[in-house]
């Protein structure tokens, strides 16, 4: 478990620095320098001295590489740089951003899973045929609507017509109910596909007939065994969701009126701050990669036939180099037996 665990630690690492690489030489190929254009526009209000000290910090003046180098070596400091817009550091920037937007993604991913596992079961286990077909096709209709147009359909009944949630965020729970759900139906549509799916096979597998023979009813059955054997695929998915949910963020926030990383990086985006896109770029990739980490330590505790098929894979190679050491000790035994 030990080595299982730090080779996923050490992929995580790997994918967050291949991320912040690609991220800083997609930023540096855009045409145009972002920085120096930002101290020309009169707009921006950056003194002679600022803009000094903005060139010497991102060392603009030297080769791509030893930007490059710089910035690695900042961002293991800690440090994400100043933003072109305000000046402030983007660490503060995204410290004041992402708490709403881990709130607003939490209780979408959490309602997301809710409503899969509802219309999984309902798929499978329902009593009438047309029940089955009717959330059978649940799935596929969430994922033809557009992310806006639900969020501006709850808008318009949920808001302006029935009053149940604010329309814009004013701090209550109440204000962030719309957005989740709107997000939250987003990832349901694969998370439930690939849970019906997963249900069906797992049910005419040989333990579930088995099990049945022997007179258990169908909820001990489901919940002994259908479920955690069904559950990889799902839990699979669910770690790739996450860059769905910061994708979707970032057009729920703007339909909501929420302040968070979503409305960050459109202003990023609006006014060319490379460093606060990098800044968010890198927050999105650590929260994908952490939370694809979970799911593969959780691996073992659902299925552990992962850890033994590694572990049989090991001693099989042990057991290929077994003959030939034992022919390498098997001289010397013989001659200190003669002696």
């Amino acid at each position: 478990m030990r080595r299982y665990a730090l080779n996923r630690l050490g992929q995580a690492v790997l994918v967050l620095w291949a991320a912040y690489t690609l991220s800083f030489i997609l930023l540096s190929a855009l045409p145009g320098d972002a920085v120096r254009n930002r101290i020309a526009n009169p707009d921006a209000q950056i003194t002679p001295e600022a803009a000094q000290v903005l060139l010497n910090y991102y060392g603009l003046n030297r080769p791509l590489w030893e930007q490059y180098l710089g910035a690695l070596t900042h961002l293991l400091r800690g440090d994400l740089g100043f933003s072109l817009t305000n000046g402030q550091t983007v660490t503060a920037l995204l410290s004041v951003a992402l708490p709403n937007t881990l709130r607003l993604a939490g209780l979408a991913l959490f309602i997301a899973v809710a409503l899969a596992a509802v219309i999984a079961v309902l798929s499978n286990y329902a009593p009438r045929a047309w029940a089955r077909s009717l959330t059978a096709t649940l799935p596929a209709l969430f994922a033809s609507v557009p992310t806006f147009v639900v969020g501006i359909l709850a808008l318009q009944f949920f808001s302006f017509g029935l009053h149940l949630i604010p329309a814009s965020d004013d701090g209550s729970f109440a204000a962030l109910i719309g957005p989740a759900v709107t997000l939250g139906i987003l990832i349901t549509a694969p998370l439930a596909q690939v849970f019906i799916t997963s249900i069906g096979k797992t049910r005419t597998q040989a333990f579930v007939h088995v099990l049945s023979a022997r007179g258990a009813d169908e909820r001990y059955i489901f919940t002994k065994g259908v479920l955690r054997n069904s559950s990889l695929p799902v839990l699979t998915l669910l770690g790739l969701a996450c860059g769905e949910l910061v994708a979707g963020a970032v057009v729920t926030e703007a339909v909501f009126a929420r302040s968070g990383v979503g409305q960050l990086t459109v202003a990023a985006v609006s006014t060319q701050d490379l460093p606060v896109l990098q800044g968010v770029v890198l927050v999105a990739t650590l929260t994908y990669v952490m939370v694809n980490l979970a799911v593969d330590l959780a691996y073992p505790f659902l299925d552990p036939r992962i850890l033994a098929s590694r572990n049989g894979a090991r001693d099989t190679r042990v057991a290929r180099r077994e003959p030939t050491a034992a022919r390498l000790r098997r001289p010397a035994h013989a001659e200190a037996v003669v002696q």
